[in-house]
């Protein structure tokens, strides 16, 4: 068994790979204005070109998370870095506009190569009481990255419109070459075999996504994907709304999300393990919805810089503690099956992340206010789901393995 210090090295990497993935997803965001009108490009292509990313995230994330149970943890996200660093590289160096988009395809694999193992590799080296701790951790990585990307992009754009981007390709170039020389693999041998021998190995994304359908933990997933859309419907139009309403900078917009940001994850970081161990997953996570949506409607009343930062503080902090509460109770819903559960998690986050971004952009068209109401609703109604969800046990080992049974 490895040692605890260990441990906490091997969690550390993950921590700092799930950030650098993160920060990549977002960053792009304050820059996207002035940098597509390099390309002559509008609104639309921004909007699409944050949600492509989405797309080969969603169509790799199950096979991700499969081949992680089957051939291991390490090895996928090795893959994932070394994706993640070609799609950066490109993405700096693109002179045209199919390059951008190819660029962001593959991210998207990266992504998907990335979560999943890395969440199935927390859940191998915890017990099932530190989960929470560890998923917090990992979660907070996300968090602060996704969130504090924009913010990063906002200020390296200073320095040049391509700076942000050649930065990412560093800082992921040295988390695959971290990872290669000390994240060492957690499944035994004979735990790879029993994973290969499952049915699932001849079924197709369609199928495994039906027999999701009919998990116990399916709610737990469309609570994943709501809460990806109301994050994505937010930051995707937050700098448009800003600067059109008030006149704000990308560096008005970045301090905003920046500071916002690093408020709400330093309280994740602190209080997750508390409210998990104190209240219990459920709690945490239709508490948190309900004041993400009623923080998603109050964007619409601020009217300072002072209040909009509040605000924002507020509505990442909420979204960063549903984050891993959600994600440890699927994984104790897991039993054996981490990898594919993870896979399946970072699926309905993709679906997320395509669909907020893109809905946003054409909604934001319409009333660049409608954006906020109609997430504020979404996320409302996930309060709702949650509040009336029953399936707050975890369920016995082979209740989870019956459901891949034909």
């Amino acid at each position: 068994m490895p040692s605890e210090r260990n441990n906490k090295t091997r969690l550390s990497i993950l921590m700092f790979n799930m950030f650098i993935a993160m920060v990549g997803i977002g960053l792009i965001i304050p820059v996207l204005p002035v940098f597509l009108n390099e390309f002559g490009v509008g609104g639309k292509a921004m909007g699409y070109l944050v949600a492509v990313f989405a797309i080969t995230q969603f169509i790799f994330s199950p096979i991700a998370g499969e081949m992680s149970d089957k051939y291991g943890r390490r090895m996928p996200i090795i893959f994932g870095l070394i994706m993640f660093t070609l799609s950066q590289l490109l993405f700096a160096i693109g002179t045209e506009m199919w390059m951008l988009y190819v660029s962001r395809l593959i991210g998207g694999v990266g992504a998907a190569f990335l979560v999943p193992p890395m969440m199935a590799y927390v859940a191998d080296i915890t017990t099932e009481k530190e989960r929470g701790k560890g998923m917090g951790l990992l979660g907070a990585s996300m968090s602060l990255g996704f969130v504090i990307g924009p913010g990063i992009g906002g200020f390296l754009a200073e320095l040049g419109l391509r700076v942000p981007f050649y930065s990412s390709t560093i800082c992921a170039a040295l988390a695959t070459v971290l990872s290669f020389l000390f994240l060492s693999e957690t499944l035994s041998v004979e735990q790879r075999m029993a994973a290969k021998s499952l049915t699932r190995k001849n079924e197709n994304m369609i199928v495994q996504i039906k027999k999701s359908f009919k998990a116990p933990y399916f709610l737990l997933l469309i609570l994943v994907f709501t809460m990806t859309f109301g994050i994505a419907n937010f930051e995707a139009i937050f700098g448009l709304y800003v600067d059109t309403k008030y006149g704000y900078t990308p560096k008005d917009i970045a301090i905003i999300i920046t500071v916002g940001a690093l408020i709400g994850v330093i309280v994740q970081w602190v209080v997750v393990d508390l409210l998990l161990n104190k209240y219990g997953e459920k709690k945490v996570i239709y508490w948190t919805f309900l004041l993400s949506s009623i923080s998603m409607l109050a964007i619409l009343a601020a009217n300072t810089f002072l209040t909009i930062l509040a605000v924002t503080f507020v509505f990442f902090t909420a979204t960063s503690l549903v984050r891993p509460a959600l994600n440890t109770l699927l994984s104790k819903m897991a039993g054996n099956e981490q990898g594919f559960v993870a896979g399946m998690n970072n699926m309905y986050m993709s679906v997320g992340n395509m669909v907020g971004p893109a809905l946003a952009g054409i909604i934001y068209d319409v009333d660049i206010h409608y954006p906020y109401v109609f997430g504020a609703i979404v996320l409302f109604i996930s309060f709702f789901m949650s509040l009336s969800w029953k399936g707050n046990q975890a369920p016995e080992p082979q209740r989870v393995v019956a459901i891949n049974e034909k």
